[in-house]
Parts: structure tokens; C-alpha cells; sequence
């Protein structure tokens, strides 16, 4: 089992850098694909960006790219995820997961997921 907790969200203002977090616990860290998601009210979840086990190789949605970054660091056993050039539309609850493989945007192959953190974008 990985016991994934996100924190970091809250409120910020459009233009505006947030950086959530997401500590896990439990099975080696780098064993595991983490990726992002978000869902906004009244809508799917969405894939935002993905990391590889050791961090050399990312993946972003385009909605983002270029403006969030995705990182890792295995030794705090923590992803992170860079929010800049923030926009209302990026208003959702923010969730970590973890996979085996690497399966980027693909929601259902994530074995562990965290319980979110909200990320409010004003305008």
C-alpha cells in the first residue's frame, strides 16, 4: 500500500504561483510513476502532468504545459507540483497518484490515489 497526502492548495489570485504537494508513505517512493490530476465541480477528472520514477522524464497536459511543472524528490519522498500564470479555469480539487508503469494520462491504471487539495483561482 502507498498513502498518498496532498497539501499546499488554498486560494490565489489569476497571475498568480501556488506550488501543492504530496507526501507518501509506505512502499518505496521511486518505485512509482506519480502523476497529477484535477477535477472541477461538474466535471471529470482530468490528467495534468506525470513524472517518471526518477524524475528524467515528464509529461503534461497541454492546458498547462508551460505553465505548471511537475518534480519529485525521492529522498522526501514527495511530488510537486509548480503552479504558475495561474488561471480561473485551473479552479478544481487537486489529487497525487501513483503507478507501477508508466501510464501518463491514464487514470484508471493509478493504484493509489491521495484525497485532494482544493486550488481556488480568483479572478
Amino acid at each position: 500500500q502507498v498513502q498518498l497526502v496532498e497539501s499546499g492548495g488554498g486560494l490565489v489570485q489569476a497571475g498568480g504561483s501556488l506550488r501543492v504537494s504530496c507526501a507518501a508513505s509506505g512502499r518505496t517512493f521511486s518505485n512509482y510513476v506519480m502523476g497529477w490530476f484535477r477535477q472541477a465541480p461538474g466535471k471529470e477528472r482530468e490528467f495534468v502532468a506525470a513524472i517518471s520514477w526518477s524524475g528524467g522524464r515528464t509529461y503534461y497536459a497541454d492546458s498547462v504545459k508551460g505553465r505548471f511543472t511537475i518534480s519529485r524528490d525521492n529522498a522526501k519522498n514527495t511530488v510537486y507540483l509548480q503552479m504558475k500564470s495561474l488561471k480561473p479555469e485551473d479552479t478544481a480539487v487537486y489529487y497525487c497518484a501513483a503507478a507501477s508503469s508508466w501510464v501518463v494520462d491514464n487514470s484508471d491504471r493509478y493504484n493509489y490515489w491521495g484525497q485532494g487539495t482544493q486550488v481556488t483561482v480568483s479572478s
